[in-house]
Protein backbone atom coordinates (compact mmCIF):
# COMPACT_ATOMS: atom_id res chain seq x y z
CA UNK A 1 0.00 0.00 0.00
CA UNK A 2 1.77 3.51 -1.34
CA UNK A 3 0.29 6.50 0.55
CA UNK A 4 1.18 9.89 -0.34
CA UNK A 5 1.24 12.78 2.03
CA UNK A 6 0.49 15.52 -0.66
CA UNK A 7 -0.49 19.19 1.45
CA UNK A 8 -2.72 20.57 3.79
CA UNK A 9 -4.64 24.22 3.88
CA UNK A 10 -5.42 26.16 6.15
CA UNK A 11 -4.39 24.59 9.34
CA UNK A 12 -5.03 25.86 13.10
CA UNK A 13 -2.59 28.15 14.66
CA UNK A 14 -0.95 26.24 17.64
CA UNK A 15 1.96 28.47 18.37
CA UNK A 16 2.13 31.99 19.97
CA UNK A 17 3.11 33.37 16.92
CA UNK A 18 0.15 32.70 15.14
CA UNK A 19 1.60 30.00 13.10
CA UNK A 20 2.06 26.08 13.59
CA UNK A 21 5.04 23.52 12.86
CA UNK A 22 3.33 20.98 10.85
CA UNK A 23 3.89 16.45 10.77
CA UNK A 24 2.32 13.77 9.60
CA UNK A 25 2.46 11.00 11.60
CA UNK A 26 1.42 7.72 9.44
CA UNK A 27 0.57 4.15 10.81
CA UNK A 28 -2.27 1.67 10.17
CA UNK A 29 -4.83 0.19 12.63
CA UNK A 30 -5.39 -2.34 14.37
CA UNK A 31 -1.21 -3.16 14.03
CA UNK A 32 0.65 -0.11 14.46
CA UNK A 33 4.08 -1.82 14.52
CA UNK A 34 5.29 0.51 11.59
CA UNK A 35 4.97 4.31 11.69
CA UNK A 36 6.10 6.86 9.36
CA UNK A 37 6.28 10.75 9.67
CA UNK A 38 6.85 13.25 7.54
CA UNK A 39 9.71 16.32 7.71
CA UNK A 40 8.54 19.23 10.12
CA UNK A 41 7.25 22.32 7.58
CA UNK A 42 8.18 25.18 10.00
CA UNK A 43 5.95 28.04 10.63
CA UNK A 44 3.59 27.21 8.02
CA UNK A 45 -0.47 26.52 7.78
CA UNK A 46 -0.41 25.45 4.55
CA UNK A 47 2.36 22.89 4.09
CA UNK A 48 3.33 21.26 1.03
CA UNK A 49 5.08 17.50 1.99
CA UNK A 50 4.99 16.01 -1.02
CA UNK A 51 6.34 12.79 0.65
CA UNK A 52 5.24 8.47 0.01
CA UNK A 53 5.57 5.79 2.10
CA UNK A 54 5.13 2.35 1.51
CA UNK A 55 3.41 -0.18 3.85
CA UNK A 56 4.08 -3.93 2.74
CA UNK A 57 0.88 -5.74 3.96
CA UNK A 58 -1.14 -8.75 2.17
CA UNK A 59 -4.32 -7.82 0.09
CA UNK A 60 -6.07 -10.39 1.69
CA UNK A 61 -5.16 -8.57 5.12
CA UNK A 62 -5.75 -4.68 3.97
CA UNK A 63 -9.33 -4.67 4.71
CA UNK A 64 -9.56 -5.23 8.23
CA UNK A 65 -7.01 -2.43 8.32
CA UNK A 66 -7.69 1.36 9.03
CA UNK A 67 -5.45 4.01 7.87
CA UNK A 68 -4.59 6.83 10.30
CA UNK A 69 -3.01 10.19 9.41
CA UNK A 70 -2.26 12.60 12.28
CA UNK A 71 -1.38 15.97 11.88
CA UNK A 72 0.87 17.32 14.90
CA UNK A 73 2.08 20.52 16.09
CA UNK A 74 5.94 20.46 16.44
CA UNK A 75 7.14 21.64 19.97
CA UNK A 76 11.12 21.35 20.31
CA UNK A 77 10.28 21.75 24.36
CA UNK A 78 7.50 20.41 24.58
CA UNK A 79 4.40 17.89 24.04
CA UNK A 80 3.73 17.98 19.98
CA UNK A 81 0.00 18.80 19.97
CA UNK A 82 -2.57 16.95 18.10
CA UNK A 83 -3.70 19.16 15.38
CA UNK A 84 -6.35 16.49 14.35
CA UNK A 85 -6.57 13.42 12.10
CA UNK A 86 -8.32 11.57 9.87
CA UNK A 87 -8.97 7.69 9.33
CA UNK A 88 -9.86 6.00 6.48
CA UNK A 89 -11.18 2.42 7.03
CA UNK A 90 -9.67 0.03 4.02
CA UNK A 91 -12.58 -1.79 3.44
CA UNK A 92 -14.20 1.70 2.78
CA UNK A 93 -11.76 2.42 -0.05
CA UNK A 94 -11.72 0.91 -4.24
CA UNK A 95 -8.16 -0.73 -3.87
CA UNK A 96 -8.17 -1.29 -7.86
CA UNK A 97 -7.87 2.72 -8.22
CA UNK A 98 -5.79 5.02 -7.08
CA UNK A 99 -7.32 7.46 -4.59
CA UNK A 100 -6.32 11.00 -4.99
CA UNK A 101 -8.64 13.21 -2.41
CA UNK A 102 -9.22 16.13 0.07
CA UNK A 103 -10.10 15.13 3.23
CA UNK A 104 -11.39 16.91 5.97
CA UNK A 105 -9.37 16.78 9.49
CA UNK A 106 -11.14 15.59 13.04
CA UNK A 107 -10.25 16.54 16.37
CA UNK A 108 -6.94 15.14 17.20
CA UNK A 109 -7.65 11.69 19.29
CA UNK A 110 -4.57 10.96 21.08
CA UNK A 111 -3.39 7.54 20.18
CA UNK A 112 -4.46 5.04 22.58
CA UNK A 113 -0.76 4.09 23.89
CA UNK A 114 0.71 3.48 27.45
CA UNK A 115 2.63 6.92 28.17
CA UNK A 116 6.15 5.77 29.24
CA UNK A 117 7.18 9.30 29.85
CA UNK A 118 9.26 11.95 28.52
CA UNK A 119 12.89 12.61 28.55
CA UNK A 120 15.24 16.15 28.24
CA UNK A 121 18.65 15.51 26.58
CA UNK A 122 20.79 18.24 25.14
CA UNK A 123 23.65 17.46 22.38
CA UNK A 124 26.28 18.85 22.01
CA UNK A 125 28.90 18.45 19.13
CA UNK A 126 32.32 20.51 18.62
CA UNK A 127 33.59 19.42 15.19
CA UNK A 128 37.33 21.03 15.65
CA UNK A 129 38.04 18.27 18.77
CA UNK A 130 35.93 15.78 17.39
CA UNK A 131 33.80 15.76 20.77
CA UNK A 132 29.96 15.21 21.21
CA UNK A 133 28.75 15.88 25.02
CA UNK A 134 25.35 14.42 25.81
CA UNK A 135 23.49 16.09 29.00
CA UNK A 136 20.91 14.01 30.39
CA UNK A 137 18.78 16.97 31.78
CA UNK A 138 15.04 15.97 33.24
CA UNK A 139 12.47 13.84 32.84
CA UNK A 140 8.91 14.07 33.22
CA UNK A 141 5.42 11.50 34.02
CA UNK A 142 7.65 8.26 33.97
CA UNK A 143 5.72 5.46 33.89
CA UNK A 144 5.26 4.25 37.93
CA UNK A 145 6.97 0.93 38.19
CA UNK A 146 7.06 0.00 42.18
CA UNK A 147 4.17 -0.89 44.43
CA UNK A 148 3.98 2.68 45.93
CA UNK A 149 3.13 4.31 42.57
CA UNK A 150 6.80 5.50 41.62
CA UNK A 151 10.21 4.57 40.26
CA UNK A 152 14.02 4.91 41.28
CA UNK A 153 14.74 6.41 37.80
CA UNK A 154 18.70 6.38 36.41
CA UNK A 155 19.79 6.59 32.82
CA UNK A 156 21.73 4.43 30.45
CA UNK A 157 23.47 6.04 27.29
CA UNK A 158 24.78 3.81 24.94
CA UNK A 159 27.00 5.07 21.97
CA UNK A 160 26.51 2.84 19.05
CA UNK A 161 28.69 2.70 15.42
CA UNK A 162 27.01 0.18 12.88
CA UNK A 163 25.44 -1.63 15.08
CA UNK A 164 28.59 -2.44 17.95
CA UNK A 165 27.90 -0.70 21.65
CA UNK A 166 31.60 1.46 21.72
CA UNK A 167 30.72 3.21 24.88
CA UNK A 168 28.21 3.24 27.51
CA UNK A 169 27.71 5.32 30.89
CA UNK A 170 24.83 5.73 33.56
CA UNK A 171 23.55 8.30 35.53
CA UNK A 172 22.95 8.12 39.41
CA UNK A 173 19.88 7.09 40.66
CA UNK A 174 17.17 9.27 41.67
CA UNK A 175 14.94 7.53 44.58
CA UNK A 176 11.50 7.72 44.51
CA UNK A 177 10.25 10.13 41.68
CA UNK A 178 8.56 9.99 38.27
CA UNK A 179 10.05 13.44 37.51
CA UNK A 180 13.87 13.45 37.91
CA UNK A 181 16.23 15.83 37.43
CA UNK A 182 19.64 14.77 36.50
CA UNK A 183 21.75 17.49 34.78
CA UNK A 184 24.55 15.06 34.25
CA UNK A 185 26.69 15.22 31.01
CA UNK A 186 29.34 12.31 29.22
CA UNK A 187 31.74 13.14 26.43
CA UNK A 188 32.49 11.22 23.77
CA UNK A 189 35.23 11.49 21.03
CA UNK A 190 33.91 10.88 17.56
CA UNK A 191 36.12 12.66 14.41
CA UNK A 192 33.94 14.84 12.49
CA UNK A 193 33.86 12.74 9.61
CA UNK A 194 32.36 10.02 10.91
CA UNK A 195 29.82 11.50 13.15
CA UNK A 196 27.13 10.85 10.74
CA UNK A 197 27.00 7.37 11.46
CA UNK A 198 26.81 7.35 14.88
CA UNK A 199 23.97 6.51 16.94
CA UNK A 200 22.98 7.34 20.54
CA UNK A 201 20.37 5.07 22.68
CA UNK A 202 18.97 6.19 26.03
CA UNK A 203 17.07 4.05 27.78
CA UNK A 204 15.24 5.21 31.56
CA UNK A 205 15.40 2.42 33.83
CA UNK A 206 13.80 1.64 37.20
CA UNK A 207 16.49 0.55 39.47
CA UNK A 208 15.64 -2.41 41.54
CA UNK A 209 17.91 -3.23 44.93
CA UNK A 210 16.76 -6.84 44.47
CA UNK A 211 16.19 -7.78 41.26
CA UNK A 212 16.98 -6.73 37.78
CA UNK A 213 16.41 -3.82 36.44
CA UNK A 214 13.23 -2.61 34.61
CA UNK A 215 13.56 -0.83 31.32
CA UNK A 216 10.91 2.16 31.51
CA UNK A 217 11.55 3.18 28.07
CA UNK A 218 13.96 3.84 25.05
CA UNK A 219 15.11 6.85 22.96
CA UNK A 220 17.47 6.06 19.95
CA UNK A 221 18.68 9.65 18.47
CA UNK A 222 20.97 9.99 14.89
CA UNK A 223 21.97 7.39 12.35
CA UNK A 224 18.58 5.95 10.67
CA UNK A 225 16.45 7.22 13.72
CA UNK A 226 13.05 8.82 12.39
CA UNK A 227 11.31 11.43 13.42
CA UNK A 228 12.18 13.59 16.91
CA UNK A 229 15.40 11.27 17.11
CA UNK A 230 16.52 12.27 13.62
CA UNK A 231 15.45 16.01 13.98
CA UNK A 232 17.57 16.48 17.33
CA UNK A 233 20.77 14.97 15.72
CA UNK A 234 20.39 16.81 12.52
CA UNK A 235 19.49 20.00 14.71
CA UNK A 236 22.68 19.45 16.28
CA UNK A 237 24.95 18.87 13.44
CA UNK A 238 23.51 22.02 11.71
CA UNK A 239 24.75 23.95 15.14
CA UNK A 240 27.66 23.13 16.05
CA UNK A 241 29.17 23.96 19.53
CA UNK A 242 25.90 24.77 20.52
CA UNK A 243 24.20 22.61 22.96
CA UNK A 244 20.81 21.37 21.55
CA UNK A 245 18.08 20.66 23.54
CA UNK A 246 14.81 18.70 22.75
CA UNK A 247 12.19 16.38 24.69
CA UNK A 248 11.44 13.05 23.46
CA UNK A 249 8.53 10.80 24.10
CA UNK A 250 9.92 7.38 25.77
CA UNK A 251 9.03 4.34 23.38
CA UNK A 252 8.65 0.48 24.88
CA UNK A 253 12.59 -1.02 24.90
CA UNK A 254 11.58 -3.86 22.70
CA UNK A 255 9.71 -1.25 20.31
CA UNK A 256 13.45 0.43 19.57
CA UNK A 257 15.58 -2.44 19.61
CA UNK A 258 13.21 -4.28 16.96
CA UNK A 259 13.51 -1.41 14.38
CA UNK A 260 17.11 -1.32 14.75
CA UNK A 261 17.97 -4.78 13.84
CA UNK A 262 16.24 -3.31 10.66
CA UNK A 263 18.24 -2.55 8.00
CA UNK A 264 18.31 1.39 7.67
CA UNK A 265 17.01 2.67 4.30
Amino acid sequence: LIVGILQAENLPAMDMGGTSDPYVKVYMLPDKKKKFETKVQRKNLCPVFNETFIFKIPYQELGGQTLVLQVFDFDRFGKHDVIGQISIPMNSVDLAQPLHEWRDLVGGEKEEVEKLGDICISLRYVPTAGKLTINIMEAKHLKAMDCGGLSDPFVKVVLQHQGKRLKKKKTTVKQNTLNPYFNESFSFEIPFGQIQAFQVLITVYDYDKLGSNDAIGKVWIGFGASGVGLRHWSDMLANPRRPVAQWHALCPEEEVDEALKKPIR
